[in-house]
């Protein structure tokens, strides 16, 4: 099985960070949460922010990726146009089935928190 964790996981990375939603929807659960330091969110909420989300990313530069059978955990620097620049991340996935039921995001958002407020006053 930890073959298809990784298939399913590397195939959900890349459509994520490419902005390929429909691929990326494809790979989650119908009971998919999102967990991260600024936010909980089901399927739709989680792609919805997507699009936003990589309009502020250049790059993303893996670390490490381990594997087992229904779980998985990336380490990864994801590269920005903003202040905090780049953020180091951490991304625990669980799957059933074959297929995404969370995503826990680690990161420090400290940075991160003006964001949010900028946005709502523009």
């Amino acid at each position: 099985m930890t073959g298809t964790t990784r298939e399913t996981v590397q195939a959900y990375h890349r459509a994520r960070f490419a902005g390929d939603v429909p691929a990326a929807a494809a790979l989650l659960d119908d009971t998919f949460v999102f967990r991260s330091p600024m936010m909980t969110s089901d399927a739709d909420g989680h792609l919805a922010g997507l699009p936003g989300f990589l309009q502020v990313v250049t790059g993303v530069d893996m670390i490490s990726e381990l594997y087992g059978d229904t779980e998985a955990t990336l380490v990864y620097d994801v590269h920005t146009v903003l202040p905090m620049g780049t953020q180091r991340t951490a991304e625990h996935f669980r799957l059933r089935d074959g297929r995404i039921e969370s995503i826990t995001l680690i990161f420090d958002a400290t940075p991160w928190h003006p964001v949010p407020a900028a946005a709502g006053s523009a």
